[in-house]
């Protein structure tokens, strides 16, 4: 199961209980009504389950309604006018303020009582609760809209297999019918547009016609809802806020840009099918290209051309599209004009990058050449990915489709004497993976694992979040040099501390021997980790300790593909994981092929057991639940491009070798606390 709630320690937040007319009713808080059903589940009442889910989800979906509506509605009753000036620019910020505060409240309540954790809107991201409510339905006989909740569910986390497993289960219940598996959080324009094709490829041109319009309609309103939704509160990354000391026209300048920011992410949001990493390519240019062609069809030349040309807009002289406006304009007899909404559309992007980049130069940002001199009629073919809390604009068309490498080798000496081979690739089913045993003593292992017990801590590596992957564990670590500035402290021996920098290095030595690779493999990223299953969450549980991922580049399931590009690690050539125990329940470290969903191997853990693996989307992994205990290991990746050496092991590098200049001389040394991050 996906989660499970401790109210006493979750929801301290004080309970929204606001009237808001005589004749207005209650709007219940999502998240309280989501926590009301998690308890519901686990105390088997489905009937509640469903009640307060369903709940959960419409209240949910009502807040996002309301606050869309009430920025729309006082950006348009407090407009900015020509007459600008200092006063007149604050009197409309202050105006829209309290405009959307009154308008919020009458609905809501007031917005400083109610505050509902990231963790809770992540899991209705993800459609967490609709998990539940499958379950539900299924205890309550109602296989019909089981199979809806499980469907959605799905649509947005392919890589869950079980759930793809109680699908197909579905499939064969009697009374379920193929028009009950709907995605009840189905996009309105990515609904319309995927119907529209499906008539155009059946030659129904004129049902067709209506869709791609309707999905068109659908895409701009979606566009200015997505937009309205960024008015809200903004974090800077890597700003400590407890001494937050800059301007006025310097934090106004901070937040705008990152507001603007994430309305041009808008892009990329209305592209990106659910349970997908990477927006369809040329996604709104495509709907004037299958209309053009679709008004050809049935005869209606002069709205062909008019989409012609507003394709162009978006691809400027491409050949087939040209050849087609000037056959139009010959038949016809005149010319037309492009859709002005597009014209609009992209003259505003235009203009919103042309502000980051000045907003960039206030936070210490550049930007790449591709967009500096970018025209209007590229804007739409960018697609800004995320990198390191900021952004970096990448053309569609260089996206690159991963592929796995010719005349890989593998087979080289293991280094160290009790190394011992398991299976290589071909018994691992894939390409470059290996599984070895006795990489490290019983002896060490036991040292690591006190050593973890003492050092890590919860969300480390995962900006503090205790349970990055799963809600039913928690998760601990704590990297090279922090073990060794805890060793100098005395808070752990420094010979444990030491023993995790030279394990790591074994590693390292063993893959890159292994491989036969011809290129010094450096230290990406080594982190000692533990997962505990929390007790009284494990009854119901269908989820991944670690959902199937690759390493160094984006997955994508659904079209059996991997892209190599942000946010991904791109820079990751090898991975490896070492374990430290084997005494817990579920945890197996599996590999899948790229549809995340069909098994290839599965690897148990236990003490000295290394599996190493390229990669890349050849290597799709994952790691079952731990059902029961602790899972302890040393995770390590390896990049083969120096500059990017993980910075940490190059100070841990320098704490060594003073450690062991000290050993020789009698030197003593400083670590200063501040270099441990």
């Amino acid at each position: 199961m996906e989660r499970n709630f401790s109210p006493a320690a979750l929801f301290t937040t004080v309970l929204l209980t606001v009237a808001l007319s005589t004749s207005a009713a209650f709007l219940e808080p999502f998240d309280l009504l989501y926590d009301s059903g998690v308890r519901a589940f686990y105390n088997s009442d489905y009937d509640s389950v469903v009640r307060d889910m369903e709940g959960a989800l419409s209240s949910y979906k009502e807040v996002r309604r309301i606050r869309v509506r009430c920025r729309l509605r006082c950006q348009d009753q407090h407009q900015f006018d020509e007459s600008f000036s200092d006063l007149r620019f604050f009197e409309v910020v202050l105006r829209r303020a309290a405009c959307m505060d009154a308008c919020i409240e009458e609905k809501l309540g007031s917005q400083s009582l109610h505050k509902v954790s990231e963790d809770v809107v992540q899991d209705f991201l993800r459609r967490i609760p609709y998990n539940y409510l499958q379950l539900a339905y299924q205890k309550l006989k109602q296989p019909d809209k089981a199979a809806a909740a499980a469907h959605t569910y799905f649509q947005a986390n392919p890589e869950h297999v079980e759930m793809g497993q109680n699908l197909e289960q579905y499939k064969d219940l009697q009374g379920v019918m193929e028009d009950h598996f709907v995605d009840r959080e189905a996009r309105p324009h990515q609904r319309s547009f995927t119907a529209a094709v499906r008539l155009y490829d059946n030659g129904d041109y004129e049902g067709a016609i209506a869709l791609f319009e309707e999905a068109l309609v659908e895409y701009y309103k979606a566009d200015v809802e997505c937009r309205a939704l960024c008015q809200w509160p903004q974090r800077f990354e890597g700003y400590d806020f407890l001494r937050y000391r800059y301007s006025l026209h310097e934090v106004i300048s901070d937040h705008f840009t990152q507001v603007l920011h994430c309305e041009h992410e808008c892009v990329r949001d209305l592209a990106t099918r659910p349970g997908r990493l990477s927006p369809m390519e040329n996604y709104l240019p495509l709907h004037y290209d299958y209309l053009q062609f679709a008004y050809f069809q049935v005869g209606r030349l002069e709205d062909a051309l008019q989409c012609a040309l507003t394709y162009l807009l978006f691809h400027e002289g491409e050949e087939f599209v040209s050849e087609n406006v000037a056959y139009y304009r010959e038949t016809l007899g005149h010319d037309g004009e492009p859709r002005e909404e597009v014209a609009q559309y992209l003259m505003r992007h235009k203009q919103e990058l042309e502000l980051l980049l000045i907003g960039s130069k206030t936070m210490g940002v550049e930007f790449t050449e591709g967009v500096k001199n970018a025209t209007t009629s590229q804007i739409c073919c960018m697609i800004p990915s995320s990198t390191d809390g900021w952004m970096d604009y990448v053309p569609i068309s260089d996206k690159k489709k991963v592929t796995v490498p010719d005349q890989l080798k593998e087979g080289g000496p293991l280094l160290y004497e009790r190394v011992q081979l398991v299976q290589n690739s071909a018994a691992l089913n894939g390409t470059q993976r290996v599984l070895l045993d006795h990489v490290i003593t019983e002896e060490e292992c036991s040292d690591l694992r006190h050593l973890a017990h003492a050092v890590t801590m919860a969300g480390d590596g995962y900006r503090g979040k205790m349970s990055p992957h799963t809600p039913n564990e928690k998760f601990e670590g704590a990297t090279v040099l922090k073990t060794l500035q805890y060793g100098y402290e005395g808070r752990v021996p420094m010979r444990s501390a030491r023993l995790f920098y030279d394990i790591s290095e074994r590693a390292r030595r063993i893959v890159e021997s292994y491989f036969l690779l011809n290129s010094t493999l450096h230290f990406s990223y080594t982190h000692l980790v533990c997962r505990t299953a929390i007790t009284g969450q494990q009854d119901h549980r269908t989820d991944l300790s670690h959902p199937i991922h690759a390493d160094n580049c984006l997955l994508d399931p659904e079209a059996n593909e991997c892209w190599k590009e942000p946010p991904a690690y791109t820079y990751r050539d090898y991975s490896a994981l070492l374990y430290l125990n084997g005494d817990f329940e579920g945890g197996e470290f599996i590999f899948t092929q790229m549809d995340a969903k069909t098994m290839t191997a599965s690897v148990k853990p236990k003490c000295g057991r290394m599996v190493g693996f390229s990669s890349g989307g050849e290597n799709p992994h994952g790691v079952k639940a731990v059902t029961s205990g602790q899972r302890c290991a040393v995770a390590l990746w390896f990049t083969m491009d120096p500059l990017f050496r993980e910075l940490e092991r190059l100070q841990a590098d320098e704490v060594i070798q003073a450690l062991d200049t000290q050993a020789v001389w009698g030197q003593g040394f400083n670590i200063n606390p501040k270099d441990e991050l």
